[in-house]
């Protein structure tokens, strides 16, 4: 099992020495927003699809991270599913959907010949000729992984958990927090170009160096959104973080671009560079690539739409229309005599229904029953015997599920 280690003194006297610089940078950044010098390349989020997937990714999936090809002709997008669109000249190689823990990331292979993908649990696994050389899949961590990165110089691999820790297979360990208690929680690491060591960021742009260069943080700026993620600069030995509103914040390495003014459909989850540091990309959790600099858009996944919600069951609307049951009654006559007969005349939509007529007399009340016809009416008669004369009797019929009334009063 890898031992985790603090983080060095000199590291940390480096950042404080160099806090100052950090926020002139980031401040000019909080100044200019989303400015893009002339070499930046255009935009173009969500343009096409020309990305390998064996079928599009299922609703919901959330992408969480990107990985370049060595000569920058395409990238590999996963999601937290382990679903995964090779785009450009990245080849697609496999993908893992059974997993015990979220996919949290994926880092290719120095030749471009393979992927590792990582879960939150340390889950390793591997397609092409990517090697497995450990994971903490059986371990039980203090906290979730967030992100991995290859070691250039043995093909191994480190992984970072939110607390700093570090885990390193086939790799030299130069380091960790996981010991130091953090403002904010670890959410990404990149390597250097020679595997001289790493950096971890934070979530408030926190910057610790292992191995590696010091150039500046976020750690004491008030940011508008959280960083998500960080590349480093082959050229320079610099570094960027990317927030979630596609905010860069680079540090000797030269801004190509970003999306800090725009409007996203989607939080941006991670980001990658050339290997001579000529320009980055950043993707958003649905799957929107931001291209700037000499790198290229070569495609976005494609996303199946969510499914179509079952169709309401159809209400029989009974014969007859208007909408719902209903009926009407009309007597023979409204002034009927003691001792004579009354018809009792029932409209209704309500066809070959049982129907019950109810006279409410002053002191007593009588009922007769019937049905409808297939039109849904009926005739009904009735006797009026010993009726109170003057005092106006209420009819009501049920017919079916609808119900009316009328009246009538004997003289």
């Amino acid at each position: 099992m890898t031992t985790r280690g603090t983080a060095r003194l000199d590291v940390l006297l480096t950042r404080a020495g160099l806090a100052l610089s950090a926020v002139l940078i980031a401040s000019l950044y909080l100044i200019v927003g989303a400015w893009s010098p002339t070499e930046a390349a255009t935009v173009r989020p969500h343009a096409g699809t020309t990305c390998t997937q064996t079928a599009p990714f299922p609703f919901p999936s959330k992408v969480v991270g990107i990985a370049r090809t060595p000569d920058d002709g395409g990238y590999w997008v996963v999601t937290s599913g382990g679903y995964v669109a090779a785009c450009g000249d990245a080849p697609y190689l496999g993908q893992q959907t059974t997993l015990n823990a979220p996919i949290v990331g994926i880092a290719a292979t120095p030749d471009g010949g393979g992927y590792y993908l990582v879960a939150s649990d340390g889950g390793i696994f591997t397609f092409g000729d990517a090697v497995f050389q450990g994971s903490t899949g059986g371990t039980r961590l203090n906290k979730p992984v967030v992100g991995m990165t290859v070691d250039p110089a043995t093909g191994g691999y480190w992984l970072v958990a939110t607390d700093g820790g570090i885990f390193a297979y086939n790799a030299p360990f130069l380091g960790s927090t996981g010991s130091i208690a953090l403002n904010k929680p670890v959410v990404g690491m990149a390597a250097a170009s020679d595997g001289s060591g790493y950096w971890l960021v934070a979530t408030d742009g926190g910057i610790f160096a292992y191995g590696v260069p010091f150039w500046g943080s976020t750690g004491s700026i008030h940011l508008n959104q959280p960083v998500v993620g960080m590349a480093s600069d082959g050229a320079t030995t610099g570094y960027w973080l990317v927030a979630s509103d596609g905010g860069i914040f680079a540090y000797n390495a030269p801004f190509y671009g970003s999306t800090g003014s725009i409007v996203l459909s989607q939080p941006i989850v991670g980001m990658e560079a050339t290997a001579t540091g000529s320009g980055y990309r950043f993707v958003a959790a649905d799957g929107g690539i931001f291209a700037y600099g000499s790198s290229q858009f070569y495609g976005t996944p494609a996303f199946a739409p969510p499914p179509v919600p079952p169709a309401p069951t159809p209400i029989p609307t009974p014969v007859g229309g208007g909408g719902g049951a209903s009926c009407s009654i009309s007597l023979s006559n409204s002034s009927p005599t003691d001792g004579s007969t009354e018809t009792a005349t029932i409209s209704s939509n309500q066809p070959n229904a049982s129907v019950t007529l109810t006279k409410h007399y002053k002191t007593t009340t009588s009922t007769d029953s019937g049905a409808t016809d297939a039109g849904g009416n009926a005739s009904i008669d009735f006797n009026i015997a010993q009726a109170s004369a003057g005092y106006t009797v209420v009819v009501d019929a049920s017919v079916g599920a609808a119900s009316c009334s009328t009246s009538f009063t004997p003289v």
